[in-house]
């Protein structure tokens, strides 16, 4: 193990992590937006709009990432005249758009049925209740609906940014310098991958330790309650109980 060569790595590496956060944190928030109206499209009660939904949905979450990134880099070259027509070749000559472009539409479909779940499990007694205080609509979506669903949804959501930012190791694929990226030139140069990639596998160990963090702050913060409910199961089913029950020194 060359300790001295991760001594001099490490800090290369680190410096991709704002590539890393950047790349994913985009194609988050993007898919987050592109995920909502999609879950309810599938939700509707047009049948070619719901099917066009699950159409995208299937088609993305049923192909590998990596065979999405190199459709969309290597096979827009193939309709360039045409992008070049609606002047949208600038885009998809980039690499950095075409990672983002394909992690966007597969964080969409994976997140959109997660949101599809969330609204299905909201309560029917909430949703009653809030028609009888005149709620309809929009109002209703934006003020019961979407809330609730959010929170039921959001254990789910939390696995699918850590896989975001385990995805964006894939872009490295297509030259794009972010940790991997960095991680495989430097092994380029010095032919020492193991401890390259423990350096980099602990970037990304420590990056999702943050994320499951703020994810679980966020659960709690939104559903204390059944943080407290959890917490009393947990001693229930392990606490010590060296006394016995009432109802066993009744029978004694």
């Amino acid at each position: 193990m060359d300790f001295e060569l991760m001594q001099e790595s490490w800090p290369k590496l680190v410096g991709a992590i704002p590539e890393t956060l950047i790349l994913a944190g985009s194609s988050l928030a993007i898919g987050f937006v592109i995920a909502v109206f999609v879950a309810i499209a599938r939700l509707s009660n047009n049948r070619v709009l719901s099917n066009l939904a699950y159409g995208y949905m299937y088609i993305f979450r049923s192909t590998p990432l990596l065979v999405q990134i190199f459709l969309i880099y290597y096979g827009s070259g193939q309709f360039r005249d045409t992008l070049e027509s609606y002047g949208l070749w600038v885009f998809f000559r980039e690499s950095w758009f075409c990672a983002i472009l394909a992690l966007t539409l597969n964080t969409g479909a994976y997140t959109s049925e997660i949101i599809r779940g969330g609204i299905q499990s909201v309560p029917w007694g909430q949703l009653e209740a809030a028609r009888a205080c005149g709620m309809s609509g929009f109002l209703l979506f934006r003020r019961i609906t979407f809330p609730v669903a959010m929170r039921q949804a959001l254990p789910g959501y939390g696995n699918e940014i850590i896989l975001m930012i385990k995805s964006t190791s894939l872009a490295s694929i297509i030259t794009i310098l972010e940790i991997t990226g960095v991680a495989k030139k430097i092994i380029a140069a010095t032919w020492s991958p193991v401890e390259i990639f423990i350096i980099a596998g602990g970037i990304y160990l420590a990056i999702n330790f943050i994320l499951t963090r703020l994810v679980q702050w966020a659960e709690i913060s939104l559903s204390p309650q059944l943080y407290r409910d959890r917490k009393s199961i947990w001693k229930m089913l392990f606490a010590k109980d060296d006394k016995p029950a009432v109802a066993d020194q009744a029978i004694h």
